[in-house]
């Protein structure tokens, strides 16, 4: 079995699903027309598969052969990380996290502290 480390930008799973992680990618990125444009697709039909369903309100969804060619066009693999934000984090490697986080704020305050004169163990 392999094992990668992978390092990225925390927080991607407030958007609650992927879907709606890659709208958002989409609109703050290069932009609806320009997305549709590099996977070959219609902005309108690109539009309808990221909500979910057209102006009928009929299904239209997103392929994971959409999503592979999203990732290879706009070179975002954020996606990617989405998945293995909210799938593969593991209570324990959260806590080992939120400790790591907590000692650099604790490591800054005591430099802080020590500033203002306050002595800190």
């Amino acid at each position: 079995m392999k094992s990668q480390q992978i390092t990225y930008e925390d927080g991607l799973t407030r958007n609650p699903t992927l879907r709606d992680h890659m709208a958002a990618m989409v609109h703050r990125g290069a932009g609806l027309t320009a997305v549709a444009g590099q996977l070959d697709m219609a902005p309108s039909k690109l539009s309808e598969k990221l909500a979910g369903c057209d102006s009928g309100g009929k299904p239209r969804g997103l392929s994971i052969d959409d999503l592979e060619r999203y990732i290879q066009a706009t070179k975002d693999v954020s996606p990617v990380h989405y998945l293995i934000e909210r799938y593969l984090v593991t209570p324990e490697a959260a806590t080992a996290e939120a400790l790591a986080e907590l000692h650099q704020h604790l490591s800054a305050l005591s430099g802080t502290l020590s500033k203002l004169g306050i002595k800190w163990p």
